[in-house]
């Protein structure tokens, strides 16, 4: 079971830095800004989308990440949750666009399976 508590701080960590893009329509456009990505062994933008999106945005934001191979990891925290992390009301999905803390949350994540 994932610690919650530790990813959302981390979270909220990253938004405090200037290093997450919130929301699904500044996510995509981020993305395709960013273009395919060239480097594949390090993981410079991670996707974390709340467990209760709906099915359309889920879909998109699958497809995005699809396309750009970008890891989109789907949590168990609600948007409720994961909106109050970035200091907002409701949030279906959050990127982290730094490889560091990318890495960071990774391991939180892998730690706790």
């Amino acid at each position: 079971m994932i610690d919650e508590k530790r990813l959302l701080g981390m979270i909220g960590m990253c938004k405090r830095a200037g290093k997450a893009i919130i929301g699904t329509p500044m996510i995509c456009e981020h993305l395709r800004k960013r273009g395919i990505a060239v480097c594949e062994s390090e993981t410079e933008v991670l996707v974390l989308e709340a467990s209760d999106t709906s099915d359309n945005t889920h879909k998109k934001l699958s497809d995005k990440c699809k396309y750009y191979n970008v890891k989109l990891i789907r949590l168990t925290t609600t948007c409720d949750d994961l909106g109050r992390a970035v200091g907002k009301s409701a949030v279906a999905a959050v990127a982290i666009a730094d490889k560091n803390f990318c890495r960071g949350i990774l391991a939180i994540i892998k730690e706790d399976q």
